[in-house]
């Protein structure tokens, strides 16, 4: 499998997912710069975690006028798998791939930690080996990182098993004490009606050897790799989270 990962000024994470998918998962992995309009023929792109353009503005409003972002957004209406953590959350938002926003913590503080988060959905090409209603363990590192959508959006959500990872404690719990930034009903990740794009803010690239900490995060891509593994690339529609 062919992966693609973007770079944006800012980026800081882009190298630890090109290692990720790279050389602990031993796929072939490329890098894509934000003013490139080629994607190389990938099969997933990966915009990473950092502070985009600085974060001027709002996390992931300069980012998503990059050129990069026309093809990428062409790519996933077609059905390719986009997948986004943390700045990468933020910039699918922006760039209405995703539901929601991500404001300011609840805190107004930057948070790093690490934090357990239950895997609400499975049927989709990021979760799919994990088990429902399993909890990991995977660390974060943000400023904005609250997720909000209106009530209609919310509702839709939930409805449609499209939130797939929430924040709670180590016995599976979605209480307030659990959420690190005040997400709206504990939300840490959610995948487009589609399924094919998916954004959370954790950091599952920071987690993908037991030597450096663990290996919750490793699964994700596993899970794509295992998806592509089965000889065909489907067709959006059959990702919907519902089927």
């Amino acid at each position: 499998m062919r992966w693609g990962v973007v770079t944006f000024p800012g980026s800081n994470d882009d190298h630890d997912a090109l290692y990720a998918v790279g050389h602990v998962l031993g796929d072939e992995a490329v890098s894509l710069w934000h003013k490139d309009r080629d994607l190389k023929g990938v099969e997933c792109v990966i915009l990473p975690g950092g502070f985009s353009y600085g974060d001027y503005l709002r996390c992931g409003a300069m980012a998503r006028f990059s050129p990069i972002m026309e093809s990428l957004t062409a790519f996933a209406r077609a059905g390719g798998l986009v997948l986004g953590t943390c700045n990468g959350f933020q910039v699918l938002c922006e760039a209405g791939l995703l539901p929601g926003a991500l404001i300011r913590n609840r805190s107004l503080r930057f948070v790093c930690d690490r934090v357990h988060l239950r895997v609400e959905q499975t049927r989709t090409p990021f979760t799919s080996l994990y088990t429902p209603g399993e909890v990991i363990s995977i660390p974060i590192k943000h400023g904005e990182g609250c997720y909000v959508a209106d009530a209609a959006t919310l509702e839709a959500l939930e409805t449609n098993r499209q939130v797939v990872l929430r924040y709670v404690d180590a016995s599976g719990r979605a209480t307030a004490e659990a959420n690190p930034n005040g997400a709206l009903n504990n939300i840490a990740g959610v995948v487009n009606a589609q399924g094919n794009v998916f954004g959370l803010m954790p950091h599952p690239e920071h987690v993908c050897e037991k030597l450096l900490g663990g290996d919750d995060g490793l699964r994700l891509f596993q899970s794509v790799a295992a998806w592509y593994a089965e000889g065909t690339r489907p067709h959006a529609a059959s990702l919907a989270p519902g089927h």
